[in-house]
């Protein structure tokens, strides 16, 4: 907390700290945009007091209420929960609990309250993967009927859907938007770009490989580079050659999950996602009903470029990562790249960024990063037009078993942090892009230098190619818990791959058998094919796809100056 309030201690009079009693309305509004907006925002500050105005009139039904809301627990919602709320409640009147818990536990209470219609929290932060779950089951209010409707009189007039960029991630196939925003990373290839472009190592690596070391365009060159810098010494310090993580743990799933079959070529060509076998390998039908999973219903999880998938995984984590990484979760592998020994990452999460950018060991001193990001590589399963990788949505999610009073005032907290007076500053403090404005600020032009890549991907063509879950799965909570147990006995070694991969598949295909039996999907709920041979299906256009005889293409690599130079052009 401290860190996050260093910048902001004049904020003491705004939040009521024993300083000072909790100034009230637009003093305490005018104290907060002075200490800690400042000139980190793209409104001009009588537009942002207009906004701040608007909100302390909305809010004035509502004063003295106490609301809950809830977020996983990442950079930009501690901001969120330990500076953002306490001001938003000094502004308005509204007290605002904003509790940060796991990931899975967001899911878990977000599920629990679907399944007893208890009022757990006011607003969930969770992400926008569970869209095919909203959509289906009808407990999540549809915010395109609700601004238009009971919420009118609570949604801002400066909102700006348009400027958001993420929320065709959040909008069901008939057009409705079913969660706002609220953070947005992508997975993206991370690598040490001055070991890259060290002379020696050019060299040792041309005469090795035969081509030159450079950004891997395929996963065959990634496989080249991951083995050439494991176990060499570098300014000292023992490196590897790729970093992951593989325990048995509800985070495994989402390392799946988020795109790496897509990014191995396993599902059809489409965008956000593959129709009609998304990455998940779930199969749907014309009417976006999902049909199977497996290969015998047309499905693709079972298939070879799902295997091809796990065994890469599996190969690079034991061949070429730190020996603890195995037993790694999530959010215990992302900050290991900052310790200064890993020379590229397939798969790095863009909320790390920020531990990396206070790291002195992967920073030089004049606050220039030693590392870059770059679109990642894909498999030899992958053709053009196909996903190539993952972007986490974390938006806001009201609840149908939420009294009406009660969300409107959480929809007025969700519509502040996700401000145009304030988003600028979150982003500053935990690099989540949700604004196209904020994005293309003037405040990230001056930055981008340190972000190493970061924003020039943000403001590339290549951003929308990376994309969150989408529709066809039909119940995220039941399915991605299958995966982590599944994946988990590959990963441990104690079934091989295509063992528990249809086992996954089956898995998967009796909790839409159950919902279909159920008929609480509606006309979206799963109606699975009938089974028959898989050969009939890889024998069919697209996915699943049959294997194929050499599974190692030819490695291929680009100069990351020359790929940023396209991005500009």
């Amino acid at each position: 907390m401290n860190v996050l309030l260093k910048s902001s201690t004049a904020l003491g009079l705004v939040l009521g700290l024993g300083v000072a009693p909790a100034l009230a309305d637009m003093e305490a509004a005018k104290t907060f945009l002075d200490e800690e907006i400042g000139d980190v925002t793209t409104l001009p500050r009588a537009e942002q007091e207009a906004e701040m105005q608007w909100f302390v009139d909305a809010a004035e039904p509502f004063k003295g209420m106490e609301i809950n809301v809830v977020s996983e627990t990442i950079t930009t919602h501690e901001y969120e929960s330990q500076v953002l709320a306490p001001a938003f409640t000094a502004i308005t009147g509204i007290k605002v609990t904003h509790d940060l818990i796991g990931e899975g536990d967001v899911v878990e209470k977000l599920q629990t309250q679907m399944q007893s219609g208890e009022n757990i929290y006011d607003a969930y932060v969770n992400d926008s993967d569970l869209i095919g779950t909203h959509i289906r089951y009808g407990q999540v209010r549809n915010l395109t009927d609700w601004m238009a409707n009971e919420g009118a009189d609570v949604t801002s007039p400066t909102l700006d859907l348009e400027d958001f960029i993420g929320t065709q991630f959040t909008t069901s196939p008939d057009g409705k938007l079913y969660q706002l925003p609220d953070q947005q990373f992508a997975n993206l290839y991370w690598f040490r770009y001055d070991w890259f472009n060290d002379p020696q190592n050019m060299a040792d690596f041309k005469e090795k490989y035969g081509y030159d070391l450079g950004v891997p365009v395929n996963w065959s060159a990634y496989e080249d580079i991951a083995e050439f810098f494991t176990g060499r010494t570098i300014d000292g310090v023992e490196v590897y050659g790729n970093m992951d993580y593989g325990k048995k743990d509800p985070s495994l799933g989402w390392r799946y999950t988020d795109a790496w079959m897509s990014m191995a070529g396993m599902g059809d060509v489409g965008e956000p996602n593959g129709l009609p076998v998304d990455e998940w390998g779930i199969r749907v039908n014309e009417n976006s009903q999902p049909v199977g999973a497996c290969m015998a219903r047309g499905g693709a999880t079972n298939s070879p470029a799902a295997v091809y998938a796990v065994d890469k995984a599996i190969k690079w984590l034991q061949d070429y990562a730190p020996p603890a990484a195995a037993g790694m979760t999530f959010s215990e592998a992302g900050p290991v790249p900052a310790q200064g020994n890993i020379a590229q990452q397939m798969f790095m999460y863009t909320t790390f960024v920020a531990p990396l950018v206070a790291s002195d060991a992967v920073m030089n001193e004049d606050g220039t990063p030693k590392w870059r990001l770059a679109p990642s590589p894909h498999g030899v399963y992958w053709e053009d037009g196909m996903k190539v990788g993952y972007q986490d949505v974390g938006s806001w999610t009201l609840m149908k078993s939420t009294p009406e009073d009660r969300a409107k005032a959480a929809w007025l907290y969700a519509q502040f942090v996700t401000s145009k007076t304030v988003d600028v500053k979150k982003a500053d403090v935990g690099l989540t892009f949700i604004r196209e404005s904020t994005i293309q600020s003037d405040h990230f032009t001056d930055r981008k230098d340190k972000l190493g890549g970061l924003v020039e991907f943000y403001r590339s063509p290549d951003r929308v190619r990376w994309s969150p879950t989408g529709t066809n799965v039909p119940d995220y909570p039941k399915l991605a818990q299958l995966w982590w147990q599944n994946i988990g006995d590959a990963m441990s070694g104690a079934k091989t791959s295509q063992a528990a991969l249809d086992q996954l598949c089956a898995d998967m295909e009796k909790v839409m058998e159950r919902l279909e039996r159920a008929g609480v999907q509606g006309e979206l709920g799963p109606v699975l094919n009938e089974e028959q041979d898989a050969s009939y299906w890889l024998e069919q256009p697209g996915a699943p796809k049959a294997k194929l005889e050499n599974e190692d293409e030819e490695p291929q690599t680009i100069g990351y100056d020359e790929l940023v130079s396209s991005w500009n052009q």
